[in-house]
């Protein structure tokens, strides 16, 4: 139950993270393939961030111990690092930060290309202002569509709507990984632990007409949830929420899981 994090590779031997959570440090503890090689040694090979999130970011501040590493993200993001002085602790000679954008591939790792696309979101919940667009499409929150020569995968760990054009860009992957935040749009005041809505937080419900379980039903890729909050009560295993997602041909990802071609 950490945070959204993921690690991909092509070789099991040099790694690229998709975002980096607060809790990345237990992660890599619990995954003997991202561990040291020896002193001042990573495996991780790259970060790349999906939006600004405290979720998203924070971790990299615990990847600042001179050990080198490429930072990806587009330019709204990188700013988000370049406007908070306390990321100067990554010493830039060893950790580049490297801008990219929407629809330009980039190769992290030999054989390993991502592509960048938009989704509905919303700006960080730190960089909100008077007014907030929640499903605004641009830099501020995009997916990945991630490929090796085999198989093509989506990542999409936060999202507001699913729009036609982003269903069917969807159809043909072989494995989608998708913001599985909230079960209704209300989840937290339903458990008295807030009053913030999944749409209000830029996320949308999988229940509904126009939730994920339903929207995504056409896409005949593994499918799997990531990205859910503690709130949500597809988290009980013996629920009627979690046998309907499961009904619906849905897993939920789970801390240590690993998945191959």
């Amino acid at each position: 139950m950490t945070q959204s994090s993921v690690a991909i590779s092509v070789d099991g031997a040099s790694w690229v993270l998709l975002n980096a959570s607060p809790d990345i440090r237990a992660q890599i503890q619990a995954t003997p393939a991202l561990h040291p090689r020896g002193l001042r040694d990573t495996p991780i090979a790259a970060v790349v961030l999906t939006n600004a999130d405290v979720d998203h970011i924070a971790g990299l501040l615990t990847l600042r111990e001179k050990t080198g590493f490429t930072v990806f993200g587009t330019a709204d993001i990188l700013q988000t690092l370049e406007a908070n002085r306390i990321f100067d602790v990554m010493d830039r000679t060893l950790i580049p930060r490297t801008g990219f954008a929407l629809e330009q591939t980039i190769t992290p790792l030999p054989d390993l290309t991502l592509t960048p696309f938009a989704v509905p979101g919303k700006v960080a919940l730190f960089l909100e202002g008077e007014t907030v667009g929640l499903q605004e499409i641009g830099e501020q929150t995009i997916g990945l569509m991630i490929e090796d020569g085999r198989r093509k995968v989506a990542y999409i760990p936060g999202c507001a709507a699913l729009p036609d054009w982003l269903v069917d860009r969807l159809r043909d992957v072989d494995l989608l990984l998708f913001d599985g935040t909230v079960w209704e749009n209300d989840d937290m005041a339903r458990t008295g632990t807030g009053e913030k809505t999944g749409a209000r937080m830029g996320h949308l419900p999988m229940q509904g007409d126009m939730g994920s379980l339903a929207r995504l039903a056409p896409i005949n890729a593994r499918k799997v949830f990531i990205h859910v909050n503690n709130t949500n009560p597809v988290l009980q295993p013996d629920g009627p929420e979690r046998a309907a997602l499961m009904r619906a041909g849905w897993e939920i990802a789970r801390d240590g899981q690993e998945i191959t071609p």
